[in-house]
């Protein structure tokens, strides 16, 4: 009963097929506020899960605009084609984020993140 508001990064775990594409499997996940962190409110819609985060290291690539499956997927190869084949990091899935309302037209900020191993 508690309305939380909107946070960000907005994380969307994207498991790449063979082609670079997202499989149709994606999980979407959302910072709980830090004021709930200690006891997060329970879902009342039963596909809605709360998992923690553990800490992690990770590759980054920023880009701007209104970013859609194919940004992500680009991004995600400039990325991989920058890191070379000396960077270990998982190749199963990456995270897609974006930090931005909808609203706002300008000054967007959306990154690719590789998982270091």
């Amino acid at each position: 009963g508690v309305g939380m508001g909107m946070t960000a990064p907005v994380s969307i775990t994207a498991f790449p097929a063979e082609d670079g594409s997202f499989q149709q499997k994606v999980k979407v996940s959302l910072r709980i506020p830090s004021q709930f962190q200690d006891n997060p409110p329970c879902p009342t819609d039963e596909s809605i899960k709360i998992e923690e985060r553990q800490g992690m290291t990770i590759y980054s690539m920023q880009f701007g605009g209104y970013a859609k499956e194919a940004d992500y997927v680009s991004y995600a190869a400039k990325l991989k084609a920058a890191l070379g084949s000396d960077a270990a990091y998982r190749k199963d899935f990456y995270l897609c984020n974006g930090y931005d309302p909808p609203m706002k037209p300008y000054g967007r900020r959306n990154e690719v993140w590789f998982v270091k191993e």
